[in-house]
């Protein structure tokens, strides 16, 4: 059985959560970063630090990606309309890039479906970013003064350009446009290697109505690249007809996994596609796992308990994958999670790559949903809203103050986990470091 960090937390604990509290409800800084429920003692992936965002406190962000060979992690930062750098050596924050929508409201709420930035991906100098008005930005990070919007590029939709994918080469960009009604996806020519951005539409890549009929809300999700088959695989949460005979009010169908070939692009449909068990994470009321999907041989595996990730890692570093899950179907002791009715809470999922058991949960604030890893140093990071109420933004008050005690404070923060591996392997990530710090460094 995999172990679980959720045993009782000391005294000591739960009297910091009741401090928090109160510190919060006075409006004064909390302490210091990595206390509380969100940084447990008992757990193999401990909380190093937390990196502060200047500017709005963080209410709204998406998508993170880390550059383990420019030491850099990338955030779409919504509550300040940008890209938040991040440098993975020293755990630092840098800049951020601008030019983004930001949140956008509707009826008083955030809108995700029209605010920006949302999904990130990069290859080299390039960072390429979906925005809430249907457009990619292409980013130069090595232009000569500061970070350079290159291009940028219209989906054709009028809502944002979400998650999207690269090939190893850095040559074929896959974006998803799922808020539109039917969702599409756009196959682009991207950089590569090159000094100069060229990047233009191959093909627009939309899915039969047998499978995501028009007017029923249904979405594309994450895609991703494998070199193995040379293939990209994209989530479908729901498919109409999966299984013979569901519904999708009440909501009784399941989803799958779209696969497509990027060098036979064809207008609709014509891309392979196959059910992932009978499982998409919380999308159908009933579904309480995640899935480990082989691309080849299209095996899978259950991992218990954790869904609804937004985003999922793999750290090739310390072999583990690492989810960020809205929903632990557990109970964490002086947490009152979001959902009251089957009672769950967000976490900071660890499966073990080989085994594909789950190693452990690490407690995280609401809306925890966006993790990415460096692999080279073994640093998770893991963004947390922050816990002041604003209009239109809501905030963390529905599970105690985690994130205040992730973050040492009430305006949201980026959580840095580590995993230490064995000191050889440090060492040698260090040596990494010295031969390829930048000038700037140096």
């Amino acid at each position: 059985m995999p172990s679980n960090p959720t045993s009782p937390h000391s005294a000591k604990s739960l009297a910091f959560v009741v401090g928090a509290l109160a510190l919060l409800a006075s409006g004064a800084a909390l302490a210091g970063p990595c206390t509380g429920l969100g940084a447990p003692i008992t757990t193999q992936t401990k909380c190093l630090t937390a990196i502060q965002i200047p500017g709005n406190p963080l209410r709204s962000f998406d998508i993170s990606w880390v550059n383990p060979d420019r030491a850099e992690y990338y955030l779409g930062d919504r509550s300040n309309a940008g890209i938040d750098v991040i440098d993975t050596r020293h755990d630092k924050f840098k800049y951020t890039i601008g030019g983004f929508v930001g949140v956008v409201l509707l009826k008083g709420a955030v809108d995700n479906n029209h605010s920006g930035p949302d999904g990130v991906v990069s290859h080299g100098r390039w960072l390429y970013a979906g925005d809430g008005d249907s457009t990619l930005k292409v980013i130069d990070l090595d232009a000569p003064l500061k970070p350079t919007i290159e291009q940028s590029i219209s989906t054709g939709g009028s809502t944002r350009v979400d998650e999207m994918a690269l090939t190893t080469d850095g040559k074929l960009l896959l974006v998803a446009n799922n808020a539109e009604d039917p969702p599409f996806g756009t196959l682009f020519n991207a950089n590569g290697d090159n000094n100069t951005s060229n990047v233009t539409k191959i093909s627009k890549i939309t899915v039969a109505s047998t499978i995501i009929p028009t007017g029923s809300g249904l979405s594309l999700e994450q895609p991703t690249w494998d070199p193995k088959t040379e293939r990209f695989y994209v989530s479908i949460p729901i498919i109409a007809g999966n299984p013979t005979g569901c519904t999708l009010t009440p909501l009784t169908c399941h989803g799958g996994m779209l696969v497509i070939d990027p060098t036979k692009p064809v207008p609709v449909g014509g891309y392979g596609l196959f059910d992932a068990a009978s499982n998409t994470p919380q999308n159908n009321p009933s579904d309480t796992s995640t899935l480990v999907i082989n691309a080849k041989t299209k095996n899978f595996a259950n991992i218990g308990n954790i869904t609804g990730s937004d985003e999922v890692w793999f750290n090739a570093g310390d072999n583990r994958y690492y989810t960020g899950s809205s929903r632990f179907n557990g109970l964490v002791p002086g947490v009152v999670c979001p959902d009251t009715a089957t009672p769950s809470c967000p976490v900071l999922g660890v499966i073990n790559g080989e085994t594909n058991l789950l190693i452990e949960t690490v407690p995280q604030g609401s809306g925890s949903h966006s993790v990415a890893a460096d692999s080279r140093r073994n640093r998770i990071y893991v963004p947390q809203v922050g816990t002041v109420l604003v209009v239109g933004t809501g905030g963390d008050t529905t599970n105690t103050g985690v994130s205040a005690g992730i973050c040492g404070g009430s305006n949201g923060c980026i959580a840095v986990y580590e995993h230490d591996v064995d000191h050889e392997h440090e060492e040698a990530d260090n040596e990494f470091d010295r031969d390829h710090r930048s000038d700037q460094d140096r």
